[in-house]
């Protein structure tokens, strides 16, 4: 059993990432859940060993927590769970080069600078994006933790938990080994930084006056509750169109002024609206649509849609059919009794289905259906707020676009008061993975201290103030209408996060660059030396090797 239990500790450090992920209650795990890693990269020698291992864990930790992407696309799941796996083995990689060179401290503090990097890479838009296991998502169903997130964003979390364990490892290392000392310096520091932000965050939430409710206009958030492969069906568009019609109208009163349709709602086997049609109102089919604003004129819709526009020539995004260049686009559209006021298309597309970077173009024939929607999709740049004709100013979030911090923010950093998620995840069906995309919002809302409206076609539907808290939250598999009173009024401040942003990330990509600079710069002038002076090989100095952080 001996030759084994490296094995069994690699793969116990992927079950203790899982235990700890949301929606499990055992959240607190995930301060001692790199311990079995960080034992292991301190008693094997060989990096290509340590390499695998850490291969290991990783992929234990993807396939246990993300499981359920394989209901909506097998090759995409595959794809998803080696690739990123690989990923994240290479801060551990670059940890251990680090740290058998300069010592611990060192190595350490590369540790922690190189896996936040790769957390910073992982949340931009480079065709692999998927930050959907970054470290400071594990409190998303704890915002009393995390309140503190409106300064740092979730990165934030990702420092807090990288530091805790790296001092319990130290307190332990340092305990148990052979020389018989004892300290508890390690563990004093470490329980410290576990319970400081927590204390921090209950004194944010204590100082922030929450205020009395008033009388504001409402929102209507419509689940429909129709089958993901239904909706794709042919000759099931007017079905659809009615159930969501008749959901809505059970709540609307004469204050609602906003009603919720989630991601692709307005969805044509033909292949999409022209939008177009939807500013001329001019295809029948969408008559039972306009019919319903018409009886209630004072009402806005924001709605997904799947739709196309024609172009006078290509672009980036481009296909050609019959002559004609037109793009397509996940998006969504603000409507009303007049037509259509604006259109916002879906940015943070789905690595493998919506996206492929250029390297990867010849497997697109693999990928099959996956959160939605269909590959080939034409992206926006800007983060635009949508002006709604009441006041409020609506940040769009389609499917899993409300993960990305930073990107969200943006849209209040422009002006925007409400965050309007609107998402299709029954292709995932009744798994794990619908519950942390709504838990995920909880985060978006303390960072930006802005409602949060969210649409889900099969669930959870729900309303999130900006301290985290769920309101209304309707099960899945459920039609079902919420209504809500959302103030229209600006926040009276802007959060530090949304006004300068993901600065945390951004100082350790830095330290990550200074890091690797360094260590290449020494490496040549090693080189360079031996080459130029090979008769002083003796007589220069050994390394220094810290053994304290």
């Amino acid at each position: 059993m001996k030759r084994f239990t490296n094995l069994f500790i690699a793969i116990g450090g992927g079950v203790l990432l899982f235990a700890a992920w949301p929606v499990s209650p055992l959240t607190l795990l995930i301060f001692v859940a790199w311990l079995p890693l960080l034992w292991l990269e301190s008693t094997i020698r060989s990096r290509k060993k340590f390499f695998g291992l850490t291969y290991i864990t990783m992929f234990t930790w993807n396939i246990a927590t993300t499981w359920w992407i394989w209901n909506a696309s097998a090759p995409g799941a595959m794809a998803a769970f080696f690739a990123n796996s690989l990923l994240m083995c290479f801060p551990w990689l670059g940890f251990k080069l680090v740290k058998d060179k300069w010592g611990d401290r060192w190595g350490y503090i590369s540790l922690i600078a190189f896996w936040m990097c790769f957390e910073f890479i992982h949340l931009q838009d480079w065709g692999l994006s998927w930050p959907w296991l970054t470290l400071g998502n594990a409190f998303a169903t704890h915002p009393e933790w995390v309140q503190w997130y409106e300064y740092t964003g979730s990165s934030g979390g990702s420092l807090w938990v990288l530091l805790v364990n790296v001092f319990l490892f130290q307190h332990l290392k340092n305990n148990f080994s052979n020389d018989g000392r004892k300290s508890y310096r390690k563990l004093i520091i470490g329980v410290t930084i576990l319970f400081i932000p927590i204390a921090l965050s209950w004194f944010i939430g204590f100082r922030i006056a929450k205020g009395s409710p008033v009388v504001q206009p409402n929102i209507v958030v419509v689940q429909p509750n129709i089958d993901p492969y239904e909706k794709v069906a042919t000759g099931t568009f007017e079905g659809q169109l009615q159930k969501l019609i008749a959901t809505s109208e059970r709540e609307i009163d004469a204050n609602t002024a906003l009603v919720l349709w989630p991601e692709t709602a307005l969805y044509m086997d033909s292949g999409g609206l022209s939008e177009e049609e939807l500013e001329k109102k001019n295809n029948f089919l969408l008559n039972p649509l306009w019919g319903f604003l018409k009886r209630h004129p004072d009402i806005s819709l924001f709605t997904g849609v799947e739709s196309y526009r024609r172009l006078n020539g290509p672009t980036k995004y481009s296909k050609e059919f019959s002559g004609q260049f037109f793009e397509a686009y996940n998006g969504s559209a603000l409507l009303d009794s007049s037509g259509a006021s604006a259109f916002y298309h879906k940015s943070m597309l789905v690595p493998g289905v919506e996206t492929l970077p250029w390297f990867l173009k010849f497997i697109d024939k693999w990928f099959e259906k996956f959160g939605g929607t269909t590959a080939g999709y034409a992206k926006q740049s800007d983060r635009t707020v949508v002006n709604e004709k009441h006041g409020y100013k609506i940040a769009p979030s389609i499917c899993y676009e409300s993960v990305y911090g930073e990107f969200m923010s943006k849209y209040v950093r422009h002006g925007a008061n409400l965050i309007c998620i609107i998402t299709n995840d029954g292709w995932w069906k009744k798994t794990p993975g619908h519950k942390q995309h709504m838990n995920y919002a909880r985060l978006r809302a303390i960072e930006t201290r802005t409602w949060v409206a969210r649409s889900a076609n099969t669930g959870i539907s729900c309303f999130i103030d900006p301290y985290g808290t769920v309101i209304d939250p309707q099960p899945y598999d459920t039609n079902a209408a919420i209504k809500w009173s959302i103030p229209i009024v600006q926040a009276e401040r802007k959060t530090f996060f949304v006004r300068y942003g993901d600065i945390l990330s951004r100082l350790m990509l830095i330290l990550s660059i200074i890091i690797v600079v360094w260590r290449l710069t020494v490496k040549i002038m090693e080189k360079y030396f031996k080459k130029k002076f090979p008769a002083l090989q003796g007589e220069l100095p050994q390394k220094h090797r810290s053994t304290d952080l």
